[in-house]
């Protein structure tokens, strides 16, 4: 069974940066879109940042001009890099792979910023 391993959340003060990596534990066939999700404690999973194989990007409107979702073809891996954090970005942070024949989520990555 394919699983997707995130790597890259942790601890940063408000203004810091990080950058979340996600890849596929064996190689995937036919992946469409990747994205970013994340969930804070009492809330919905909402999309963060979605990048279709043609490489157009989408961003929900609070992180717009702050994250940047990227992806390497060639090793199934999909990055946000995160700048310009805030208190209200902290969240379990989780990628979503889309592929002909269904999806796939990661197990979730925290990060969290402190004021």
């Amino acid at each position: 069974q394919v699983q997707l391993v995130e790597s890259g959340g942790g601890l940063v003060q408000a203004g810091g940066s990080l950058r979340l990596s996600c890849a596929p534990s064996r190689n995937i066939f036919g992946i469409n879109a990747m994205a970013w999700f994340r969930q804070a404690p009492g809330k919905q999973r909402d999309m963060v940042a979605a990048i279709a194989s043609s490489g157009t990007t989408d961003y929900a409107d609070a992180v717009k001009g702050r994250f940047a979702i990227s992806r390497d073809n060639a090793k199934n891996t999909v990055f946000l890099q995160m700048n310009s954090l805030k208190p209200e970005d902290t969240a379990v942070y989780y990628c979503r792979f889309t592929t002909v024949v269904g999806g796939y989520w990661g197990q979730g990555t925290q990060v969290t910023v402190s004021s």
